[in-house]
């Protein structure tokens, strides 16, 4: 009887918790030139208990009388204005609240709004971490184009960004310039595909023999960024990024044992160059490809890759050659201390990667 009573007195005196319901928001956008009018018109909608908690209401079902929610629209407002930025091709876009809305059924407030101005942005960036309290909370994307979805994209778990190119000729151009600068930006910060290259070149050669091993080298990583990219074969990285410093310490042990003209490097960069190709993918799959234009995003990234490679190919065969014309001994020493070089670092990254992979030696 005394812990029946006991009982009856814990639930007389506790008070009703009311549970999150739903850790989510929704944000549309759509791009809908018309004249006079600003480009973008959009709405976000949150629910009343983060809105509630955020601007400290208790109890959080009082943002749903409209009176209520009409004196603190402004300092939600503020507060979202601070924790959703739009930019329009680079350029941050000024956000322009109009009259808050509650929706009664779902427990939330919708909060419309407008941004740009006449044209349309080719490249839309959109950052959101609108309720940080909440580890949980996710933003649900939505890009309407030309009157269509084209785009949904969710924001939470670390994620905080997204981004939509539009179909127009000057969302083609956009994507170009992003993927050709993230593909010279992936090889010039990615030593082991360089220091690839460079074992390849140490030997020297024609012009044509050198072109030929660079060419193989591009057809074949081609081949597999897109398969990858597609998601029609993707090997784990823990398997792709050993066999990478493997390829390194292959081209210099190869260097060092070729002997009567063999020259393998034409076989050699392409049949690496397949592994290289799964080691690009994985971080252009990071990069939210654009499903309207994968292909102009696939060709853009691979040409910011050739052009990358160029830029330290042609000032290194150049470098070798003229130090062969100088002298024929000195450029065979730099080729054998170079290839010893390419031998440790492959080894080192490949000890790395197989028994230090969540850290460094």
């Amino acid at each position: 009887m005394r812990r029946l009573a006991l009982l009856c007195a814990l639930l007389l005196v506790a008070a009703p918790a009311w549970a999150h319901p739903v850790p989510f928001s929704y944000l549309d956008l759509r791009l809908d030139a018309k004249a006079g009018q600003p480009s973008i018109e959009g709405s976000l909608t949150v629910h009343v208990f983060d809105a509630a908690h955020e601007l400290s209401i208790d109890p959080a079902e009082r943002l749903l009388d409209a009176d209520v929610a009409a004196t603190r629209g402004a300092a939600l407002q503020a507060l979202m204005t601070q924790r959703l930025t739009i930019a329009g091709d680079g350029a941050p876009l000024a956000i322009r609240w109009g009259p808050l809305d509650v929706l009664r059924d779902k427990q939330s407030l919708r909060l419309p709004f407008t941004a740009g101005g006449a044209r349309p942005p080719a490249a839309l960036a959109i950052s959101a971490a609108l309720f940080p309290y909440d580890d949980r909370h996710q933003t649900f994307v939505n890009v309407y184009d030309d009157g269509a979805l084209r785009h949904q994209a969710i924001l939470g778990g670390g994620r905080t960004t997204v981004e939509y190119f539009s179909g127009s000729p000057r969302g083609t151009l956009a994507i170009a310039r992003r993927f050709v600068g993230a593909g010279i930006h992936h090889i010039l910060i990615g030593p082991d595909h360089l220091l690839f290259l460079v074992g390849l070149l140490l030997l020297g050669g024609s012009i044509r023999k050198l072109a030929l091993v660079v060419t193989a080298f591009t057809l074949a990583h081609s081949v597999t960024l897109s398969v990858a990219a597609l998601n029609l074969f993707s090997p784990p990285p823990r398997l792709v990024e050993p066999l990478i410093a493997l390829s390194i310490v292959y081209v210099g042990v190869d260097n060092l044992m070729v002997r009567g003209g063999r020259d393998a490097r034409v076989w050699i960069a392409f049949a690496f160059g397949l592994v290289h190709g799964f080691g690009f993918a994985s971080v252009l799959r990071e990069m939210d490809l654009p499903a309207r234009a994968l292909g102009w995003s696939l060709f853009s990234f691979n040409a910011g890759v050739e052009v990358g490679q160029l830029m330290v190919v042609v000032p290194v065969a150049s470098a070798l050659a003229a130090l062969r014309r100088y002298s024929e001994a000195a450029g065979h020493r730099f080729a054998v201390a170079g290839s010893l070089i390419v031998v440790v670092a492959g080894t080192f990254w490949f000890v790395q990667r197989v028994f230090f992979a969540g850290g460094s030696l």
